[in-house]
């Protein structure tokens, strides 16, 4: 890889997550798939070699068990929803050049190919483990057969990770209280021969890789506190019947997460072989200096930054240029649950009528990428009315209607240098965005275009000129025609159908899918395509109490389970305190008064800028615009937040803390965070800085 700025001059594979053949996909599912498509097709409008992969994991302990309660084979019940996946991606515009799945001849011979380097490399090992073992049934009880205790928050885990606490990856014989997830019964543990990875050899490689590593803050630094705690080997086989086997061992298959990684060497490599080696080399994307962009949601980082680069390192491959992992999805405040039925579904949202597009720009451009994002039908309306139908739409539809009505199309007029400049910076600030993987700034440089549009055209009064003044009116709109095609280009990525819709509108030959960012300048065409239409429908209030009078039984329906389970715990455990997890502090006993409170001023603030301190690990110097004033502020989040992000974003600060003096820089205030991830505290609505928190 080049690390220089794209586009570069070598190849670049663009990958998603796998998601795991085993249920529906809902639109939380949706974010890292669109944001992927998204980044793909803005590095092709750059130019770059690109080439899109993914495919459908379909090896894994749950998959086992579904297929066993359906009477189906996992074979048989993992195609089924592969080939739904298959169906459903192209229906939000998610174009994969290739999609595949794990259980496919071409991955099955790359990870027997990569285990056997593992081994020659001297990097696989086996040794005896404890292995949860169901006495009764006398079986092994591999990865989500078992269930119990992490050993390192205690909270209560699956076999294989602390799903519900810590994240922590959990090897076998790691969880404590094990309990059989099919009989019920207590596991206990025996003694069992498998395979390990040496990763605890390869932390100085894996440190040095994450000082290179691009992408997302969260993906550069949450894995250092693992290196830094000291690598584990990694145990690369499992006791169980489906998966790929592991050569030579009758009884064992290769850890899901082995082969479902090289699912992107194999994706890429079918997509090559496909178009031919002259239009795409995978082997120069893996194995020469490609450009390997991995988007991923935030509970899969250690995968993708210590066990995937350690096992590509040893095998000699490329390791990844960048990985950008997302934050989550929440439903109204609420975790999305597959199980309990809370989420919106991608098939419910399509049920519903609306357009992909929409979606696409709601997830690609609410906060940042590694930020959790909630959703709710009102905020998806004022997203949809605000900025597509207010901003872009009227934009668009205004210039081009008047621009058919009096000329037919675009009048005969030089472009002007303001608004050449105006255009030029967006594509500056689209290349930006790129460069600093950041989906939600390349819908910035679009929006900020049409707004730019809109108060220009609005200055102009094109309308006003037509008859007295023609030429300085066929100036104004020439150039807002100008604008409407360099919207088409740029915005393409996140929304390519209604992109699609602007560019034959406009007249324009071939697809905008194929234009480059060159493309932006280029004169449009005289005569348009079609009498121009709006491109985006607002969504009606009506509208959205409909959508939540269907949505709201699930969500309180699923709110009451999460509410017995809770109940069902604490009479399990009456003296059970938030003191018991090591993770939680105890609810101070000391009370505060009300008017002790009231002296706090804490004000709702703008990010303006954010800079690192020089020599310090951990600050960084703010300008918070808190209304009245703006505030120099110095905070501990430089290891925490990807800092590009930032700008823009709502905070809560305490505006009447004495001032101080850290590193030599003085801080006029505090920022308020939650945990020790430093979440940061801002609003659910549209606070104005300077607004008090009471």
């Amino acid at each position: 890889m080049s690390h220089e700025d794209y586009p570069t001059d070598d190849p670049a594979v663009v990958t998603c997550g796998l998601p795991y053949a085993n249920g529906d996909l809902h639109i939380g599912h949706l974010r890292t798939y669109v944001g992927g498509d998204v980044y793909a097709r803005a590095l092709e409008k750059l130019g770059q070699q690109t080439a899109f992969v993914c495919g459908s994991d379909m090896h894994g302990t749950p998959i086992v068990v579904n297929a066993e309660q359906e009477g189906v084979d996992p074979e048989s019940f993992a195609l089924e929803w592969h080939e739904q996946y298959e169906e459903t991606f192209p229906k939000f515009a998610v174009d994969f050049d290739n999609y595949g799945h794990t259980h496919d001849e071409t991955n099955t011979e790359l990870t027997l190919e990569f285990v056997e380097r593992m081994e020659a490399e001297g990097y696989v090992y086996e040794k005896e483990i404890k292995v949860a073992w169901d006495p009764e049934d006398d079986q092994p009880l591999p990865d989500r057969y078992v269930e119990g205790t992490c050993p390192y928050c205690g909270s209560k885990a699956r076999g294989d990770e602390c799903d519900e606490g810590c994240g922590r990856h959990l090897e076998p014989g790691e969880i404590e209280d094990p309990v059989s997830t099919i009989s019920g019964n207590p596991a206990e543990y025996r003694e069992r021969p498998h395979k390990f990875f040496r990763v605890s050899d390869l932390s100085e490689y894996l440190t040095e890789f994450l000082d290179r590593l691009e992408g997302t803050a969260n993906a550069r630094n949450q894995p250092r506190q693992w290196i830094e705690e000291g690598l584990e080997d990694w145990c690369i086989t499992r006791d169980l019947d489906w998966g790929i086997d592991y050569a030579g061992e009758e009884d064992l298959v290769l850890y899901v997460w082995v082969d479902a990684p090289i699912e992107y060497v194999a994706s890429t490599k079918q997509y090559s072989e496909r178009v031919g080696s002259d239009v795409y080399d995978w082997e120069e994307a893996w194995k020469g200096d490609g450009e390997i962009v991995h988007v991923i949601g935030r509970d899969i980082i250690q995968h993708h930054t210590i066990f995937w680069p350690a096992m590509l390192h040893v095998v000699g491959y490329d390791e990844p240029r960048s990985v950008m992992a997302s934050g989550f999805m929440t439903l109204n405040g609420e975790g999305f649950s597959t199980s309990r039925n809370r989420a919106v579904w991608a098939q419910e949202y399509l049920d519903e009528g609306f357009h992909e597009d929409l979606l696409r720009y709601y997830l690609a451009t609410n906060g940042g990428f590694q930020q959790d994002v909630d959703f709710s039908w009102q905020k998806f309306a004022d997203r949809v009315n605000g900025e597509l139908v207010g901003d872009l739409g009227n934009f668009l539809y205004r210039s081009l209607l008047f621009a058919h009505r009096n000329w037919e199309g675009t009048p005969e007029a030089d472009l002007s240098d303001e608004v050449r400049a105006e255009i030029e910076a967006a594509i500056d600030a689209f290349e930006a965005a790129v460069n600093d993987y950041s989906v939600r700034k390349l819908g910035d440089a679009t929006l900020d275009l049409a707004r730019f549009g809109n108060r220009y055209i609005q200055n102009n009064e094109p309308w006003k000129l037509v008859d007295e003044a023609p030429e300085a009116a066929a100036q104004v709109i020439r150039d807002c025609v100008q604008v409407a095609k360099a919207v088409a280009v740029l915005f393409e990525p996140l929304a390519p159908g209604k992109a699609e819709s602007l560019w034959e509108q406009l007249g324009e030959d071939g697809s905008v899918h194929d234009a480059e960012l060159d493309a932006v300048l280029e004169a449009p065409p005289a005569a348009f395509g079609t009498e121009p239409a709006e491109l985006f429908e607002g969504v009606e209030d009506e509208r959205v109490e409909e959508l939540n009078e269907k949505l709201e039984p699930r969500v309180q329906e699923a709110t009451g389970e999460d509410a017995a389970s809770e109940g069902a715990a604490e009479t399990e455990s009456e003296e059970a305190t938030a003191a018991d997890s090591p993770d939680m502090e105890p609810i101070a006993d000391e009370r505060l008064s009300f008017e002790d409170f009231q002296d706090l001023d804490l004000r709702v603030g703008r990010i303006e800028t954010v800079d690192p301190i020089e020599d310090s690990d951990d600050l960084v110097r703010l300008e918070i615009d808190i209304g009245a004033e703006t505030r120099q502020v110095v905070a501990g989040i430089k290891q925490l937040h990807d800092l590009d992000e930032l700008p823009g974003e709502k905070v809560v600060v305490v505006a009447n803390l004495e001032k101080t003096e850290l590193f030599g820089v003085e801080s006029n205030g505090m920022l308020l965070a939650a945990g020790e991830q430093a979440d940061l505290l801002t609003t659910h609505g549209d606070a104005d800085p300077g607004e008090k928190v009471r």
